[in-house]
């Protein structure tokens, strides 16, 4: 079983997360277990202060190196695992991506910091933390809404956690390209058809049809994404006929 640990000065911003949908059913399957834990209370001071001004000047607070020290250490003594991947939610990290959540989720132990204010003490960073993510370039009020973004990400990679494993094996990302679309009944709806080829029955022609409308729409959307992949001969095949229709 997974283990998370978020430690947030807002712990009340999460039950709602992890009591619904998905999260809720990892949790119920004991694939994963979730704690948060406010660190003001593990502050040394009577009233719980966990930022101070910084050294040199300048706006805004810093968040103190005791707390957090002392809050990752407890929870590290708590865990059976004595080396958790810390990760640290600030706007300097890593850019988070699905290979990234990928990784986590062979992890079994995962410790976030939220942080509030203008920063960390930088002795946090050198020897607390193992990751810093962040999960896109523009600055929220706290940590807490990346470390949920990341939760979610990771806790449904889980062994089923989504009860069908191919789900997230053709997810946008997971192949490098973005998901082939998707239809349901009915197939004539209001005169807008279901494409022929998912109706016929022949699972060949359907995995043939995603895999080339994953790379189209890859192409149409993002094809930046196409300087990473590693195509077959196929898809480059496909993609030229894709890039000659456009021409």
């Amino acid at each position: 079983m997974m283990k998370i640990d978020v430690l947030s000065l807002f712990p009340e911003m999460f039950p709602g997360v992890f009591g619904s949908s998905i999260l809720k059913k990892a949790a119920e399957q004991k694939a994963v277990s979730y704690q948060v834990v406010n660190f003001r209370t593990f502050a040394d001071n009577k009233h719980q202060t966990v930022d101070d001004y910084p050294y040199g000047g300048g706006a805004g607070m810093v968040l103190k190196p005791q707390p957090i020290f002392d809050a990752v250490t407890h929870l590290k003594e708590q865990a059976e695992s004595d080396k958790p991947r810390v990760i640290l939610l600030c706007p300097q990290g890593k850019t988070y991506n699905q290979k990234m959540a990928e990784e986590l989720a062979q992890e079994k132990h995962l410790i976030f910091i939220c942080g509030h204010y203008e920063g960390y003490d930088e002795r946090i960073r050198e020897h607390v933390i193992t990751d810093e993510i962040s999960i896109g370039d523009y600055v929220l009020t706290g940590g807490e809404l990346g470390a949920m973004v990341i939760i979610d990400s990771v806790v449904r990679l889980l062994p089923k956690v989504l009860g069908n494993e191919e789900s997230h094996m053709r997810d946008s990302f997971s192949t490098g390209l973005l998901e082939h679309p998707h239809y349901t009944r009915p197939a004539d709806f209001r005169g807008m058809k279901v494409p022929d080829v998912l109706i016929s029955g022949n699972h060949r022609l359907i995995d043939e049809w995603r895999a080339k409308e994953s790379l189209r729409r890859t192409y149409e959307r993002r094809p930046d994404l196409l300087e990473k992949v590693e195509l077959t001969d196929e898809q480059k095949k496909w993609l030229h006929e894709i890039e000659s229709l456009k021409k």
